[in-house]
């Protein structure tokens, strides 16, 4: 007899059909099934975005988009899953108390009614027994009560992973062919405005001499080619930007790595083929390949300032061009998992928590001048794309 059932019958409980009692996993599916919601939201506009006028800026939406709900579901996810351990841990640690109660009341169902109204010390002690029994029994049908609504709870839990396994792999293949259409888009772009004319044999020089990122940056600021308009009042936006990527913050500016070595910006952990967006309107002062970096795109929001982005699989435009608030610069690289897969890899990695299923890292880097800024005093940090628990500034 199972312990759901034995419970069922001895105290006469049955699955409430009513309103369903505010719990924190209650909570986390409701908050799961929204993110659920925007990503098929999402989905459905890539039709749409097809015939858009700006293509480039309707598949944009429709990846992040995507990428917004992919973390709010998975931090969903992440609130049911501790949840549910936490209710099996509670249960495993009353299994015993809980079993011994089970089997005592399971006895008195099955004794005859004859002799339950015997006792051996004669009435008196029988009706003693028939009273205490009756006041224990109001505790024992709350505590089945409290049990009744922590395997409810295990089981909604149980049932959002499935159904946000199905819904993921199903929704895979239109945001790959969002994330394919968009690289072609932003190829076949005729409308890109261009801020000045760069010279590449330069730019070439100037990356084959330099020996590290930082004397790379200082030589792109001193070339001052800029003929166009002012750009808008970056530096008011100071402590407002938003982030370009969906990730966490695995190490903060100056903060260093396992092997001790420390970075003047953010390591950002992301999910493969991840979007990269410019968070200011700024020109491109840099593509390509650069040391050990991998790929590096050098972007300037206002005169004397440069934005880094390092370690993407994929740049977007060519340099000089000028790109709106929340253009797209780039992809990040690696493999998502197949469609069939997909859906309960990432419940899976959601489940463990941390960067668990964000492998692919992003370097970004705030420059003004010679010297670099910490990013934290520009940037928002995204409760979902922000820092874990134990993702501390030294």
């Amino acid at each position: 007899m199972s312990l759901r059932l034995a419970l069922t019958l001895a105290f006469g409980l049955a699955l409430s059909g009513g309103a369903v009692a505010a719990t924190p996993a209650n909570e986390a599916v409701a908050e799961a099934e929204a993110a659920a919601a925007q990503l098929r939201a999402a989905v459905g506009k890539l039709g749409g975005a097809l015939e858009a006028d700006d293509q480039v800026v309707a598949l944009t939406e429709v990846i992040r988009g995507y990428e917004q709900g992919l973390a709010a579901l998975r931090d969903g996810l992440r609130q049911a899953s501790a949840r549910e351990t936490e209710l099996r841990a509670r249960f495993e640690a009353q299994r015993e108390r809980l079993a011994r109660v089970l089997g005592a009341m399971t006895s008195l169902q099955q004794s005859p009614e004859t002799t339950l109204l015997l006792h051996p010390a004669g009435a008196l002690a029988n009706a003693r027994s028939a009273m205490i029994l009756s006041d224990v029994t109001p505790g024992l049908r709350a505590e089945a009560e409290r049990l009744q609504g922590d395997l409810d709870e295990i089981a909604l839990v149980r049932e959002l992973q499935a159904n946000a396994a199905g819904m993921l792999g199903e929704g895979l293949a239109t945001v790959q062919e969002a994330r394919r259409l968009l690289s072609s888009a932003v190829t076949d772009r005729s409308t890109m405005p261009v801020r000045f004319g760069e010279e590449p044999e330069e730019l070439q020089k100037l990356r084959d001499a330099a020996d590290s990122l930082d004397q790379f940056a200082q030589g792109i600021s001193r070339m001052q080619l800029d003929v166009g308009p002012p750009m808008t009042d970056f530096e008011g936006a100071q402590g407002s930007l938003p982030m370009p990527v969906m990730g966490t913050v695995q190490r903060f500016y100056d903060q260093a790595d396992a092997a001790g070595v420390r970075r003047p910006g953010w390591v950002i952990s992301t999910a493969p083929a991840a979007l990269v967006t410019t968070p200011w309107s700024a020109t491109i002062r840099y593509r390509g390949p650069l040391l050990d970096y991998g790929n590096v795109m050098i972007v300037e929001p206002a005169r004397g300032y440069l934005l880094i982005f390092a370690g993407m699989s994929q740049l977007f435009g060519e340099v000089g061009d000028v790109l709106g608030a929340g253009e797209p610069v780039g992809l990040m690289g690696g493999s998502e998992a197949p469609a069939q897969e997909f859906g309960a890899q990432f419940v899976a990695d959601a489940m463990r928590g941390g960067d668990a299923g964000q492998p692919e890292s992003l370097y970004l880097e705030l420059r003004k001048g010679n010297e670099t800024l910490d990013p934290a005093e520009w940037f928002v940090l995204n409760p979902l794309a922000g820092p874990d628990a134990g993702a501390e500034q030294d």
